[in-house]
């Protein structure tokens, strides 16, 4: 008999990276490594589960950045022309290898991958990975939630309540076009919450999302259950807490899975390794040294020695930990049955590109984990939080505090000596976009079309990756100047609209490059969507 639930959550988000201006572009790269090493991984595991009648539910969050490249025509493209390389490489890598036996066998599972992902994408999907999912969805095995219309970092950016209105707005809109119905739940951008928010979740329909633990953990007042049961916010939008145990299994750079010495090295990649005049004409249009995707060694230890990759090794190793996962979480559901007087509910939440980009075998361990919960045990049962939701609907009424999934738990990842002048220019500008809606209500034309593209410039902007990779380092250049450039082309805008001096033609050059949303309506921030919901709470105390 089923003593508790499980919800897997992954988390599926890129950055909007859509270059026309160039033909090879390095950081478009993170599109056609996200699609090839997870996301047709995932689509192919989920539906061999359920063609094979196996039976699952997860929650998966599908970003509008994400959704608006996969069915961009020309990432399409460009996609397609990238695994046609990749596909060259690997025939030329199965030749080098030919009399290296440690290195062929791997070379060999490239190019059948690669056949494969080529076949899958342009054959079997006919370049529509959204139709994949939303049929999943409609075979009831996956519940898609959306997040912030470009992952803005909500705590931050709701200077106005307007610009989370408009986030939240401009996703649920293209949701509903893609996958036919709203959308139950809310993946916060980065879990990160400040009470209120929620209130405008309600206004569209969401009837949950998630928090950090001791966002639950220090609600007011304290959840009876901790995070092993959702909390009503007195909106009446329920709160998740991810679960710490379950999480630190998987992403714990020590004691979790994918660091385990047999699954293959993600570092160690052929673009670093071989001849740069053989490797040259498959890297990025400056031939700047860059993953291929091609990686034939394994973790192998803390030192810089690496041992060959062994697959055969690695799956049965993915087995062994599925299994340890599914045994942890019985014991765990065991644990908390005998102390709760309702069944727990386990939220397990990850980001996605862990399972294939990350952890190779990321996705066979997903596999072999919803097999055996299905046919090996009988403690724990997968769920989504809306069926929890529909098991259990009377639930205690607290408010989660402030916090992140971020390093320290609060905003420190979004607001620290690398990031910090970028807010005062969105909180200008989103100032600004609030004036220009409630100016402008009856635009047309011309006009009607700058309004957009400001909206558009605007949310582009308050993307929370370009604040994340100027914290950590990495490609801070391509981020400084990604948002500089949103920055400096809404601020064109808004002085064009107040000057009446618009450029029709530098206008349309913008709309056909900065090109997400083509639905979007500047009337989301008109300060009237929000005058009616309750002002936000400033000051909690615990009771």
């Amino acid at each position: 008999m089923t003593q508790g639930y499980l919800a897997l959550v992954l988390h599926a988000h890129l950055p909007y990276v859509r270059h026309p201006e160039h033909e090879h572009f390095l950081e478009e790269k993170w599109f056609y490594e996200a699609v090839t090493e997870t996301y047709i991984p995932l689509l192919e595991v989920f539906e061999k589960l359920a063609e094979e009648g196996v039976g699952f539910r997860v929650t998966i969050n599908l970003s509008p950045t994400l959704l608006s490249m996969l069915q961009d025509e020309l990432l399409i493209q460009r996609y397609a022309r990238h695994l046609e390389k990749l596909i060259e490489l690997s025939e030329k890598e199965v030749e080098r290898t030919r009399n290296q036996p440690d290195f062929h066998e791997n070379a060999v599972m490239y190019r059948d991958l690669f056949h494969r992902t080529y076949f899958l994408f342009t054959e079997k999907y006919r370049n529509n990975l959204v139709e994949g999912f939303r049929k999943l969805q409609d075979a009831g095995k996956l519940e898609i939630i959306t997040t912030g219309a470009t992952h803005g970092y909500f705590p931050l950016l709701g200077l106005q309540r307007e610009v989370i209105h408009a986030q939240v707005a401009a996703a649920v809109s293209l949701h509903q076009r893609l996958f036919g119905k709203p959308p139950k739940g809310f993946w916060l951008p980065e879990c990160g919450y400040k009470p209120g928010d929620e209130q405008i979740l309600k206004k569209f329909g969401i009837k949950y999302f998630f928090v950090e633990s001791h966002g639950l953990l220090h609600a007011s007042p304290r959840p009876k259950y901790g995070y092993f049961a959702p909390v009503y916010c007195p909106s009446g939008v329920a709160a998740f807490g991810r679960d710490l145990e379950s999480s630190k299994q998987v992403w714990s750079a020590d004691e979790g899975y994918p660091g385990d010495f047999d699954y293959r090295d993600f570092y160690r990649d052929i673009g670093y390794d071989l001849d740069f005049d053989y490797i040259a004409p498959y890297l990025p249009g400056e031939h700047i040294r860059s993953h291929t995707g091609i990686k034939y060694y394994r973790i192998t230890g803390r030192s810089e020695h690496k041992e060959p990759y062994n697959r055969s090794r690695a799956l049965e190793k993915a087995a062994i930990h599925a299994g340890n996962f599914m045994f942890n979480r019985e014991k765990q559901v065991e644990w908390l049955a005998g102390i709760l007087d309702r069944k727990p509910i386990i939220i397990a939440p990850y980001d996605a590109e862990l399972f294939g980009h990350w952890w190779f075998e990321g996705p066979q361990w997903l596999d072999y984990l919803i097999r055996k919960i299905y046919y090996d045990q009988k403690t724990i049962e997968m769920i989504t939080p809306s069926d929890y939701l529909e098991f259990y609907p009377c639930n205690q009424v607290s408010i989660p505090s402030e916090s992140s999934w971020g390093w320290k738990g609060y905003h420190e990842v979004w607001l620290n000596g690398a990031n910090d002048w970028i807010w005062r220019h969105l909180h200008k500008a989103g100032e600004r976009m609030v004036e220009l809606a409630n100016t402008y209500q009856n635009a047309d034309g011309l006009l009607q079309r700058a309004l957009n593209q400001a909206a558009r410039e605007l949310l582009l902007a308050q993307s929370s990756d370009w604040a994340f990779i100027m914290k950590t380092g990495t490609m801070v250049g391509y981020a400084v100047e990604r948002f500089q450039r949103h920055i400096w082309c809404f601020t064109r805008i808004y002085e064009d609209i107040k000057s009446n001096s618009l450029n029709q033609e530098w206008l349309q050059e913008l709309e056909q490059r900065d090109n997400i949303f083509p639905d979007i309506d500047y009337h989301v921030y008109q300060s009237s969507n929000v005058a009616q919901l309750p002002a936000p709470l400033t000051h909690l105390t615990h009771v």
